[in-house]
């Protein structure tokens, strides 16, 4: 019985993940036969960047609880983040700083709440799921602001590279503001009225479809040589890094097997769907960016399910 649970587990997550990739089609479909332009991406990005997202942040936000002993988990998702960014801007120290911004922005970060959580809930209950959701408040700091601002100070374009108009860029993103005042209610527990939740309920409803729909619109790779090469690098890189920090987390992290479990699934993640929109924010290659971010969602149905399989 246990087998046959597990089983219709992992073809309920497979499920959802074809529902993620038939959105995406979708909207590259739509594009292809002139329902949509290419010029629309930059209309879904502002809807899904100032207020769908920011609406999922307070819905989803609102729905945990702080237990001040687990807050370590936010300052990992911020420091995997970081490193992510870090390697980023390392490997392109020779390069322009459009390649620095957009290795940043396409390295780093993950789509937990849209993607991952869905594993995470059929399979570890409970603890799995607070401590992904903890793991994704320091994730999106990094993901919905402060990536941006340091992609945007690597891209240095009109002195943005001082630390004053980088703390203005990451104050400007409304995502990021959202999670600094949603970490202040939810730390000093302060009920939000029930008419803003149900807005933000509604609303961040729509996030989720929005988001992928926008990478299908911008989907649209070439055979071109530097492109491909462009892709293979990042995937190679993310995915190197990310078996290392499932194992990392896995083996040595100081938790409970439960929240070890977490942690080495979340890691096998695909980056955060709203990497396209901000990379056409700095007027980056929002069709390499879309692939991208198409083909992680594919390679991470894969690995996310066979480290299921692993560490269960």
């Amino acid at each position: 019985k246990r087998g046959e649970e597990i089983m219709a587990a992992i073809l309920g997550v497979l499920a959802k993940a074809f529902a993620f990739m038939g959105i995406i089609v979708l909207g590259y479909t739509l594009k292809k036969i002139h329902v949509f332009k290419p010029e629309d991406f930059y209309v879904l990005s502002k809807i899904v960047i100032r207020i769908t997202l920011p609406c999922a942040i307070i819905s989803n936000f609102s729905k945990i609880s702080m237990d001040m002993s687990m807050l370590i988990l936010c300052v990992i998702g911020i420091v995997c983040n970081l490193i992510y960014v870090g390697i980023g801007y390392g490997i392109n120290q020779k390069r322009s700083g459009d390649a620095k911004a957009f290795d940043m922005l396409n390295l780093s970060g993950y789509n937990i709440g849209n993607f991952t959580m869905p594993f995470i809930q059929n399979f570890l209950g409970p603890v799995g799921f607070a401590a992904t959701s903890l793991f994704d408040a320091g994730n999106s700091v990094m993901c919905t602001g402060l990536t941006f601002a340091l992609a945007s100070a690597a891209k240095g374009e009109g002195g943005r590279s001082s630390a004053g108009s980088m703390v203005k860029t990451l104050l400007s993103s409304l995502p990021f503001d959202c999670y600094m005042i949603m970490t202040v209610v939810a730390m000093f527990q302060i009920k939000l009225p029930e008419m803003v939740l149900s807005f933000a309920s509604t609303a961040g409803g729509a996030n989720a479809f929005l988001a992928l729909f926008m990478i299908g619109i911008g989907f649209e790779i070439h055979a071109d040589k530097e492109k491909l090469t462009e892709i293979v690098k990042i995937l190679s890189i993310r995915y190197s890094i990310a078996l290392a920090f499932s194992l990392i987390f896995y083996f040595l992290a100081p938790f409970s097997l439960e929240v070890r479990q977490t942690l080495a699934i979340v890691a096998f993640g695909p980056v955060s769907s709203v990497s396209p929109a901000f990379t056409g924010k700095l007027n980056g290659d929002v069709e390499l960016s879309s692939a991208i971010n198409s083909l992680q969602i594919m390679i991470s149905v894969v690995l996310l399910t066979l480290a299921l399989i692993v560490v269960l």
